[in-house]
């Protein structure tokens, strides 16, 4: 997640908070790019664009072994975290630079593979983004594509008001130009690009262990029923002062229900440059 739809660098919406930065951590190429580890080999090069603090990086980075994995990213600060992860992991073959997805700094063909996890969502010209992708793969190149499908996530139990949370997040992203449904069109998307061959999947991500319970109700406690947060779907008209307290007070109430089960929900694509 890095691209913003805006000229702010740091992620208008999303925001890089504290409680963000932890929950991008918490994904792996394992669990979070289990669509396109099959099709990476030894030696590949390959991008990850918007690669955040680089925790996806560096497992793309081991599954292709001597190949060299590059992952860029529009904040600076997502960079330098990224360099950290790696050092800390001991990841030789990633390199983190400052980049933009719609300008790519790569030669034509220079690359095997592309990778995008939750970034196309973020950035309003999807098909720019796209053709850059087709621009710096070789032909017979891979993308791997995993987007979030908002209207399909969920928060149970639901009270009658926090489902108005996941509409009010939706409406944040599509207010900042972002796709909070990008998941569902990523088929269409790549085929108008003039990708081949894709396959399509779709996965959730579960929470529903105490410890996951309370690391959402953490996230949105702190950042997305935050002061701020909450100013800026005011703004936007995205939600009012008592729908958001309502919505607080749900998820007070959420955090201690045997339950509690949290599900986050994304479509998936692999295609080929022809």
């Amino acid at each position: 997640m890095a691209q913003s739809g805006s000229n702010d660098p740091e992620y208008t919406i999303m925001g890089y908070s504290e409680e963000m930065i932890q929950s991008l951590l918490r994904r792996t190429a394992r669990t979070n790019a289990a669509h396109l580890l099959p099709h990476l080999e030894p030696g590949m090069r390959v991008l990850d664009v918007g690669c955040g603090p680089g925790n996806i990086t560096v497992g793309l980075a081991e599954a292709v072994g001597h190949g060299t994995v590059y992952g860029i990213d529009k904040a600076q600060s997502q960079v330098e975290l990224a360099q950290a992860v790696a050092a800390t992991l001991e990841t030789e073959n990633a390199v983190f630079q400052v980049g933009d997805a719609t300008a790519l700094s790569f030669e034509d063909g220079f690359f095997d593979a592309v990778h995008f996890h939750d970034a196309l969502m973020h950035i309003p010209d999807t098909q720019t983004v796209l053709s850059e992708a087709m621009r710096v793969l070789k032909p017979g190149g891979v993308i791997g594509c995993r987007e979030m499908i908002s209207q399909a996530c969920f928060t149970y139990p639901d009270y009658g008001v926090i489902g108005k949370a996941w509409e009010m997040f939706g409406d944040l992203i599509a207010t900042d130009d972002g796709h909070p449904q990008m998941g569902k069109s990523l088929k269409e998307q790549l085929a108008r690009a003039g990708f081949a061959n894709a396959r399509i999947s779709a996965s959730f991500e579960v929470y529903s262990t105490p410890e996951q319970i309370e690391f959402i109700y953490g996230i949105a406690n702190q950042w997305f029923l935050s002061q701020d947060m909450t100013e800026t779907a005011l703004q936007y008209g995205a939600s009012t002062v008592e729908l958001a307290e309502s919505i607080r007070a749900a998820y007070q109430r959420w955090k201690d229900d045997p339950g509690a089960i949290c599900c986050l929900a994304f479509g998936e694509a692999v295609a080929y440059k022809p």
